[in-house]
């Protein structure tokens, strides 16, 4: 039987009021719904809400909790009147999804942010915003699934022995820009001609065996 992160009689409140939080943030407040996840793990609510704690779950509606999250971060920002109806909107469904895939397994916040950040999960709105919730969990499942496993990039890298500063220095491709592609931040297929010809050549291999 598959343990779920709190009891299910506080799950449409929970969704709802993430929802909620996510679409007040960013519609009306122009926070980058990423921004308000770092915000909303920093201030200590996130782990709070992930245990089902009543007030955070269902105590407060999605404006309350993200004017308790800013007060939490210290952010000075101009608060315009509480929101009280809401659209379905793009912001809405990340924030309301967000909420049920982090009930359904049991991940932290942080954990979740590491491979599926907000702004991947708003690419999947047009697909997925009239599946079900189950479905959603399946694809955000085979993402994570797919990142554990480790690029091309840095399988050859490190079999020569080159670390991603080093691979950098050589190649003259950013190490930044290394580190996204082997995250998979960054789509290594799209990577310009002068990118992976610089890879290839210090790896000693062909362009096309680093792409994925």
């Amino acid at each position: 039987m598959m343990m779920h992160a709190y009891d299910e009689i506080y799950l449409n409140d929970a969704m709802r009021n993430l929802g909620e939080a996510f679409d007040y943030s960013a519609t009306v407040l122009a926070i980058p719904m990423d921004d308000f996840l770092d915000m909303f793990i920093i201030s200590g609510i996130a782990e709070q809400f992930a245990l089902g704690v009543p007030k955070f779950v269902s105590g407060l509606s999605g404006t309350e909790l993200v004017w308790e999250v800013l007060n939490r971060t210290k952010k000075n920002v101009d608060l315009p009147s509480p929101q009280t109806e809401y659209d379905y909107s793009p912001e809405y469904w990340c924030g309301w999804i967000l909420a049920f895939y982090q009930w359904n397994t049991g991940k932290s916040f942080k954990k979740i942010k590491e491979y599926l950040p907000m702004s991947e999960i708003y690419k999947l709105y047009p697909t997925l915003h009239e599946a079900s919730e189950e479905k959603f969990v399946d694809v955000a499942n085979s993402i994570l699934k797919r990142k554990n496993i480790a690029t091309k990039l840095q399988t050859v890298r490190k079999a020569v022995g080159l670390s991603q500063k080093e691979l950098s220095e050589k190649s003259g491709v950013t190490l930044r820009m290394i580190q996204q592609y082997e995250q998979r931040a960054k789509d290594i297929n799209k990577a310009s001609a002068s990118n992976l010809f610089a890879l290839a050549r210090v790896l000693g291999c062909k362009a096309e065996d680093l792409l994925e």
